[in-house]
């Protein structure tokens, strides 16, 4: 379904980002493996965390789901099953959530039973064999599609016991599916980083009552039952990222986005902005269920280039897109470095990215791990396509809100992946939906 945004000749008002998606897919999978119930509040309304509680019901949890009356979260009541999960019934689908493939591959390695995990096809073409490899490793008996690179992904049990492993890249999904595993194997098992990635899972873990030690980069875990706890989940910062730049790069704007978790391993984004010379403050500063919150206040600035590379990318991975638009609309280049991952997303996130700016009048050239955006303080209009990838959607959402002209979303359906309500934000903040 096409939208279509224009900018509004003012950018004001308060927005209450939706609960966030790495803390709220592992509330759900981890509460399912507890004993005891626990109640999650603010849980994402996105798809990809739907779909995490569709394959936790299918291996025999009892999950109650109150959806909100509003754009935020949701409530859901877990009840855990003390890490006895059930053989399912069927294939488990994980739909085009990343996070809910690679956390669960971790938590159904070496389980005493056959299980089948696929997703859709832009899932099932990223990579799973830096998964794979090291849950072999630990004793698990997978297999998946391209000599095990590829999901579907057949789980058929094994024995774990605990490793020592070095990741080879900085990511919290392999790193958290290692640690899950790590629960049930035989002996501790011991993770070394490349550089700082979201620790969500350390968090929680800890707070579960499993015995995770983190010293610099090295994270360790041994085996152990979780015990049940209610979690509040913060406002998601990828989320309140789209805010961040509307505000920063719009001529009369001034937005308040609150409760946004800022856990120091996700706040690369406000890193960024703020090297950009972005007006932007944090109020409100507080704890929530163990996690760093704050209300971020943004207003129009004047931007300009800067770099964006190692060790800053592991904590704005998801953010690149629309730090895109920020880039184009400030003044002098902006350069992204030691982002290969983004070619492995929904979609090859750097060459969409250019694709889409080359179209709307921005100078900008890709490069293997990034990109280079020539900024000249504009972006024009047109109809982009998306790719079917929810960032990108959004991203180019933000274009319409700041551009010269009316920008239209060919696909912006695909934003419900993990922010259902943006374009009711942006219709309820002035911008043109049509």
């Amino acid at each position: 379904m096409p939208i279509t945004i224009s900018r509004p000749r003012a950018l004001r008002g308060d927005i209450t980002a939706p609960g966030d998606k790495s803390v709220s897919h592992r509330a759900a999978i981890f509460n399912s493996l507890a004993k005891g119930d626990a109640l999650v509040t603010n849980f994402s309304p996105g798809n990809d965390c739907t779909s995490t509680v569709h394959l936790l019901r299918a291996l025999g949890v009892r999950i109650e789901r109150t959806p909100s009356n509003s754009d935020a979260g949701d409530s859901l009541h877990v009840r855990g099953t003390g890490d006895a999960w059930i053989e399912p019934d069927n294939v488990l689908d994980a739909g085009n959530s990343g996070t809910t493939m690679r956390l669960m591959a971790g938590a159904l390695a070496g389980r005493p039973f056959l299980a089948v995990m696929t997703g859709d096809d832009s899932l099932n073409g990223r990579p799973m064999g830096r998964v794979i490899d090291p849950l072999s490793q630990m004793g698990a008996e997978i297999r998946g599609r391209r000599r095990d690179t590829l999901a579907p992904l057949i789980f058929q049990g094994g024995k774990l016991r605990g490793i020592d492993y070095e990741l080879p890249v900085a990511s919290a999904q392999l790193k958290s599916a290692l640690l899950l595993a790590g629960l049930r194997a035989e002996g501790p098992t011991r993770i070394s980083q490349p550089a700082l990635s979201r620790d969500h899972t350390e968090r929680m873990l800890g707070a579960m009552g499993a015995p995770v030690k983190v010293e610099g980069l090295h994270v360790s875990v041994s085996p152990c039952r979780l015990n049940a706890v209610d979690v509040q989940v913060p406002g998601d910062i990828s989320s309140a990222a789209f805010w961040m730049v509307a505000a920063a790069t719009h001529q009369n704007a001034e937005l308040c986005i609150r409760g946004v978790g800022i856990n120091p391993s996700r706040t690369g984004v406000l890193t960024a902005l703020r090297a950009m010379g972005a007006n932007l403050q944090l109020t409100e500063q507080r704890i929530v269920a163990g996690e760093p919150v704050a209300d971020v206040v943004v207003r129009s600035s004047r931007l300009r280039g800067t770099e964006i590379g190692h060790p800053l990318v592991p904590l704005l991975i998801d953010e690149i897109p629309v730090l895109a638009v920020a880039a184009a609309m400030a003044e002098g280049v902006t350069t992204i470095r030691d982002a290969a991952e983004l070619r492995v997303k929904e979609t090859d996130r750097i060459e969409a990215t250019i694709d889409w700016l080359r179209s709307a009048g921005v100078e900008c050239e890709g490069r293997p791990d990034g990109m280079s955006i020539m900024g000249a303080g504009r972006i024009m209009g047109g109809t982009f396509d998306p790719r079917n990838d929810h960032r990108l959607a959004m991203s180019i959402g933000v274009a319409g809100l700041v551009g010269e002209q009316p920008v239209t979303v060919s696909n912006g359906e695909v934003a419900s992946v993990s922010y259902p309500g943006f374009w009711n934000e942006v219709r309820r903040l002035g911008g043109i939906v049509g």
